[in-house]
């Protein structure tokens, strides 16, 4: 896919606080990306300097090659779509829908016919005339993005719009949302806190942290392959602890030593060893690599987590097969299943 959106060395500083710090960015035409990290870290920033509504403090913002830092908002062929929806409550969802339209002052029957399209769109057939105030959360949501969309732009911004959203609902609109980016083909540019959002709905993630991206790729990459001990702990939940890595493919912590698939390091490296809670498996105390004490165990609805004290670490651990308080058993772990990784400077 051709690139679309390219930010080439952005900058940011509100006075002496730096924002955003040399970031280097594409997204794609027709991607799905988001923008992950925790509060503070500049994915917002980011978005609004898309969008228009930021100035970079340096850098450049390229839209099909042209930059177009010096292009107001409402000229740039994208719209965004805020975590307050910002609905007009003295109008109906059709009104609320068409607004856009009627600024541009297209002519009534098409209009229609657009409006109609959205509705169908975002599953809100026979609501036209519907006050938006006596609606939904999920169905004003829908709304937004609606009147966002019937402008036909290349990119849709969306500002964590599922945030004052229920857990339900959230996941619901998760599916839709993707489902009306593959529908549409054009590109989504999406800011949120909430891994399991991005893992779902995205083409590519962006984990960002201090104003700075520390790793793109696709959920899957980011997931399995995190670049340092942030991105895996946030994303999804990780075992880390500090290893020492002797040569290739080997690797010690928790005082034994562990074949893995990672090479490239100095001699007797100083790492973060990383390990999913689902990579861990339990077994009969003299099978196990490790051995330990179960010190809690919690069902989660899918699985069960444990927490096994071994002694140099306390090991957490998913499984379908339950444990008991007290048990001595030992773990295993694949060596490809092993993340070593350099410490953070």
């Amino acid at each position: 896919m051709p690139r679309l959106i390219e930010l080439k060395d952005i900058s940011k500083s509100f006075g002496s606080e730096t924002v955003l710090n040399h970031v280097d960015l594409y997204i794609r035409q027709n991607e799905f990306l988001t923008l992950l990290g925790p509060s503070g870290c500049g994915k917002t920033t980011t978005l609004r300097i898309i969008g228009g509504f930021e100035r970079p403090t340096s850098g450049d913002l390229l839209f099909n090659g042209q930059n177009i830092l010096k292009v107001p908002p409402h000229k740039r062929q994208l719209n965004t779509v805020f975590q307050k929806y910002a609905l007009f409550p003295h109008m109906d969802v059709a009104e609320n829908i068409a607004f856009g339209l009627k600024i541009k002052r297209v002519n009534k029957q098409t209009i229609e016919s657009e409006v109609k399209k959205m509705l169908r769109l975002v599953n809100l057939d026979g609501f036209e005339k519907r006050s938006v105030t006596s609606l939904s959360g999920g169905q004003q949501q829908r709304v937004a993005i609606a009147r966002a969309l019937i402008n036909k732009p290349q990119v849709l911004l969306l500002d964590e719009p599922l945030g004052a959203l229920d857990l339900k609902l959230r996941k619901e609109m998760q599916v839709e949302l993707k489902s009306m980016q593959q529908a549409l083909g054009i590109t989504f540019v999406y800011v949120t806190h909430d891994q399991e959002e991005a893992l779902t709905m995205s083409d590519t993630i962006a984990v960002m942290n201090e104003g700075k991206i520390l790793q793109i790729g696709t959920p899957e990459d980011i997931y399995n392959e995190p670049k340092n001990a942030f991105v895996a702990n946030f994303i999804g939940e990780s075992n880390i602890i500090d290893g020492v890595i002797h040569t290739d493919y080997q690797v010690t912590f928790a005082n034994n030593l562990f074949n893995c698939v990672d090479k490239g390091f100095s001699p007797e490296e100083a790492v973060d060893v990383v390990i999913r809670p689902e990579d861990l498996r339990i077994t009969p105390p003299e099978k196990g690599q490790l051995t330990g004490i179960v010190k809690q165990v919690i069902f989660r609805g899918v699985h069960y987590e444990m927490h096994v004290n071994t002694g140099e670490f306390t090991w957490k651990i998913h499984s379908t097969v339950q444990s008991t308080l007290d048990e001595f058993v030992g773990l295993t772990v694949k060596p490809e299943l092993i993340h070593v990784m350099r410490k953070q400077a």
